[in-house]
Parts: structure tokens; C-alpha cells; sequence
């Protein structure tokens, strides 16, 4: 069944568009070796996203016959750890203890307990049981992060902060993904990709509904600044986490500052 070519042929779009999930923080990130500082961003989302990749990578290994899984997502720890590597060099003192304690907790201390727990208490097939459940109840937790910034394009009436292109890569990442799970009959990388869909669709369409309306400028000045944790996307399942960038007096730092919250949106939507 695994083999099957359908089966084959979402699994490779699967890919491709958690790759795209994966590089659309590059040019923040570029803005950010520039500009020599990280200051008004936060490193929240590439720390989860490298969590949620590591633990894609062991159900796929326990799982067997995952190989595609394997491949993004080994792409996804390759690519948020030089994310989190760049956001260390060019933090704050303060920021990069934050970063180091997210880092041991959850990178090292919450995987290597799963890890540990897994391999001691669950034997043979309930292993994969036991860690399909967990990657399912992280990824459909991450998902429901975009809810936030949902709410904030109702309340000013703008689309700043979700771009629609993003939107529409993690959605079709989301389908592919649910498609491959579907064929393959894995319900822990089907069912997350469900709320994957949804969520995505609720997006573009929000973003048909206020594309071209007048920004609610009161409301968009009471807001506080938002961090948003995500899909990612992406087993990828796309998980994701989308922060934003603090207002800064400088222009040129605020453009910079809107790319990176635009671009981070897709992070925490876990690519499977």
C-alpha cells in the first residue's frame, strides 16, 4: 500500500509545499544578518517548529514506511536550526537565555522524555500508537494558533498579517498531507491536516472578505503585539507559529518588521 503511486505522488507534493513553508522565513531572516540585530522578533516559532519536525522524524522511523515524511522534515530541522542558530547570533543577551531555556525544555528535555518514555513503556506496534497520538495532539494544538490572527484581521479589517499566498501554500500542503494520510490509512497524519484545511480555507476566505477594506486604524493601534504559535505547518503536519515583530520608531526597521510578520505566519503550521 505504501508503495502505492498515488500515495507516492502526495507525499511528493506533500514535500514540496512544506518546503515552501519551510524557506518563506528566509528573507526575514536575511533582513535580520543585515540589520546585525534580531530586536522586535521572536524565536518562539522556530524553536517549535524544530520540535514538532524532530517528533514527525521518530513516528516516521517507528512507524516504518514513512520515508516521505522523513524527508521534509528532516529539510524542516536542517532549516529551523540555522533559523534559531541566526536569531542566537544576533539577539539580545536576555533574548538568547530565553531562547537557550525554550531550547534544553523543549528540544532536548520534552523529546528526549518521549523518547525515553516511548522506548521503555511501549513495545512493538504501541509505539507508534503512543507517538502518532502525541504528534496529532501537537500539531492540532498548533493549528489552532492562526485563530488569533484571524480574529485580528476581523477586528481592524486588514490582511497585513495574513498573506494570502501563505495561506493558500499551507493549505495545499494541508491537503496533500490529508490525502497521503487518507490513501495510506494513518489517521494521525489524516485527522490534524482536517483542521489544517479548514483553518486555511477560513483564511483566504477572510482575506477575500477584507482585502480591499478600509483598515480599522483605532482598532489596529489598540492591539497589542501578538505572537503566534504554528502548522509550522510543516508532518509535516503543518504546525505553526507566527510572531510578530514589535513596532520600532525607525521606518525602515518597521518595513522589515512587517515582512517578518507576513513570512512568519506560516511557521508553526506542521508540514505532514
Amino acid at each position: 500500500m505504501a508503495n502505492h503511486p498515488l500515495i507516492f505522488a502526495f507525499g511528493i507534493l506533500g514535500n514540496i509545499f512544506s518546503f515552501m513553508v519551510f524557506i518563506s522565513p528566509v528573507p526575514t531572516f536575511y533582513g535580520i544578518v543585515k540589520k546585525k540585530s534580531a530586536e522586535g522578533f521572536q524565536s518562539v516559532p522556530y524553536v517549535v517548529a524544530l520540535f514538532s519536525s524532530m517528533l514527525w522524524i521518530y513516528y516516521a522511523m517507528v512507524k516504518t514506511n514513512e520515508t516521505l515524511i522523513i524527508t521534509i522534515n528532516s529539510f524542516g530541522c536542517i532549516a529551523e536550526t540555522i533559523y534559531v542558530a541566526i536569531y542566537f547570533a544576533y539577539a539580545t543577551k536576555k533574548a538568547r537565555m530565553q531562547t537557550l531555556r525554550l531550547v534544553l525544555l523543549l528540544n532536548f528535555g520534552g523529546f528526549g522524555l518521549i523518547l525515553f518514555l516511548t522506548q521503555i513503556l511501549c513495545k512493538g506496534p504501541k509505539r507508534a500508537e503512543v507517538v502518532g497520538w502525541i504528534c496529532m495532539a501537537f500539531s492540532i494544538s498548533v493549528f489552532v494558533a492562526p485563530l488569533s490572527i484571524m480574529g485580528r484581521v476581523i477586528r481592524t479589517k486588514s490582511v497585513e498579517f495574513m498573506p494570502f499566498n501563505l495561506s493558500l501554500t499551507l493549505t495545499l500542503s494541508a491537503v496533500m498531507w490529508f490525502l497521503y494520510g487518507l490513501l495510506l490509512r494513518d489517521i494521525y497524519v489524516t485527522v490534524p491536516n482536517i483542521a489544517g484545511i479548514i483553518l486555511g480555507m477560513l483564511q483566504m476566505v477572510l482575506y477575500g472578505i477584507y482585502r480591499n477594506a478600509k483598515p480599522n486604524e483605532a482598532e489596529e493601534k489598540k492591539l497589542p503585539t501578538v505572537v503566534k504559535l504554528e502548522e509550522q505547518q510543516p508532518t509535516t503536519v503543518n504546525s505553526e507559529v507566527n510572531p510578530v515583530s514589535f513596532p520600532s520608531t525607525d521606518s525602515t526597521e518597521n518595513e522589515d518588521a512587517k515582512d517578518g510578520k507576513n513570512l512568519e505566519v506560516a511557521q508553526i503550521n506542521s508540514p505532514v
